[in-house]
C-alpha cells in the first residue's frame, strides 16, 4: 500500500504478529523497526488506540512516513535510532518496561523499491545501501576499501555465496581499473564472476546474495543482534513478549540461538549434579519454533516467502507482577 511521501509498506505476517503480541489498552509497546508503520498501526488499532507505542527506526524516510500515518494516535512516539541501541534510547525516554516488542529485520519494501537507495539489483543507481543515510560508509565506499579476503569472507558468511572467492577476485581486478560506483557495476562484477551456465540455473537473480552480504556489512546488521535481543528482552515487563521476524537463515540462527540462551542460560557442565553458575532463565520460547507465512500471504506478497516469526515471553522475577 502507498503511504505518505510515496512510502510503500507491506506488513509481513501481520495476523500472526497480532495473535502472538496480543495488543491491549494500557500496554506499552516497541516497534523497533518502524518502517512505514503498518505493524505499529495494527498494534494501536488492536489496543483500541489506548496503548503507548514507541517506534524506532534509523531511516529518516520511515520516521517521516510513520509519523504522518500515525499522527491520529496520541500514544505514538517516534525515535530515530537503531534498535541495537534500544535499551539506552528507551530508558532515556522513560519508555520501559515494555508489554511487547516487535522487530521486523532486514530491508523494507520501500528501501528496495526506491532506486536511489542502491538496495536493488534491478535498477541502476548509486551504490548507497545505508539504512541511515546520515552516517557511515556507502556501499561504494565500502567496496573501494575492503580487502579481497575480507570481501570473500563477507560474501560467504553473510550471503552464503558459493562463488565468493571468484566474485571478490573480479571486483578487485575491476576496481583497479575503475571504481565500482553503481548497482549496475556490482551486478556486472557478479555476472563476470559466475559462469553463464550457473547463472541460468539460479532460481533467483544471481546478484541477490552479493547485494544481501554487502548490505549487511555496510549496516552492521548481524554482529550486534545477539546483544540487542538480550537488552530488549531485559526491558520486557513480566509476561511481556518479544517477537522477531527474520528473512534469511543468518538472522534466524542468531535469533533462535539467543532465545534458547535466554530460556536456558546455564553454563554448568551437562553432567553437573546441580547448577552452580547461578544463571536463571529470563523466559521461555513460544510458538513451538518458527511461524511461517500462509500460502495466501506468499501469493499476495512474494517477499514474505522466506519470513519466519519467533516469539519469546519473559518470566516474572521474584516479587514482580504481570502487566
Amino acid at each position: 500500500m502507498d503511504q505518505p511521501g510515496g512510502f510503500h509498506h507491506l506488513p509481513v505476517l501481520f495476523d500472526e504478529v497480532m495473535e502472538w503480541l496480543r495488543p491491549r489498552g494500557g500496554g506499552v509497546y516497541l516497534d523497533g523497526t518502524l518502517g512505514g508503520g503498518g505493524h505499529s498501526e495494527g498494534i494501536l488499532q488492536a489496543a483500541g488506540g489506548e496503548a503507548t507505542l514507541w517506534g524506532l527506526d534509523r531511516d529518516e524516510a520511515a520516521i517521516a512516513a510513520a509519523c504522518e500515518r500515525l499522527r491520529v494516535y496520541p500514544g505514538f512516539h517516534a525515535i530515530r535510532g537503531n534498535f541495537h541501541d534500544a535499551k539506552a534510547l528507551l530508558s532515556a525516554a522513560g519508555a520501559v518496561p515494555l508489554t511487547g516488542t516487535l522487530l521486523d529485520l532486514g530491508v523494507s519494501s520501500h528501501q528496495l523499491d526506491t532506486a536511489d537507495r542502491g538496495f536493488s539489483y534491478h535498477e541502476d543507481a548509486p551504490l548507497d545501501m545505508r539504512m541511515d543515510r546520515s552516517r557511515g560508509m556507502t556501499a561504494a565506499e565500502y567496496l573501494a576499501t575492503v580487502s579481497r579476503e575480507e570481501l570473500r569472507r563477507v560474501l560467504t558468511d553473510y550471503g552464503e555465496e558459493k562463488w565468493a572467492a571468484r566474485i571478490a577476485q573480479v571486483l578487485e581486478e575491476r576496481r583497479a581499473k575503475a571504481p565500482i560506483l553503481t548497482t549496475a557495476d556490482l551486478v556486472a562484477v557478479v555476472d563476470a564472476a559466475i559462469p553463464k551456465a550457473v547463472r541460468r540455473k539460479d532460481e533467483g537473480h544471481p546478484a541477490r546474495r552479493t547485494f544481501q552480504a554487502v548490505r549487511i556489512a555496510v549496516n552492521d546488521e548481524l554482529a550486534p543482534l545477539d546483544q540487542a535481543l538480550c537488552d530488549i528482552a531485559d526491558c520486557l515487563a513480566p509476561g511481556g513478549r518479544l517477537l522477531v521476524i527474520t528473512f534469511h537463515s543468518l538472522e534466524d540462527r542468531i535469533v533462535k540461538s539467543t532465545f534458547r540462551k535466554l530460556q536456558n542460560p546455564c553454563v554448568c557442565p551437562p553432567k553437573a549434579p546441580i547448577c552452580t553458575c547461578g544463571k536463571k532463565p529470563l523466559g521461555k520460547v513460544l510458538a513451538g519454533g518458527a511461524v511461517k507465512p500462509s500460502a495466501e500471504e506468499v501469493k499476495r506478497n512474494p517477499r514474505s516467502r522466506s519470513a519466519k516469526l519467533r516469539v519469546f515471553e519473559r518470566f516474572p522475577r521474584a516479587g514482580e507482577q504481570r502487566r
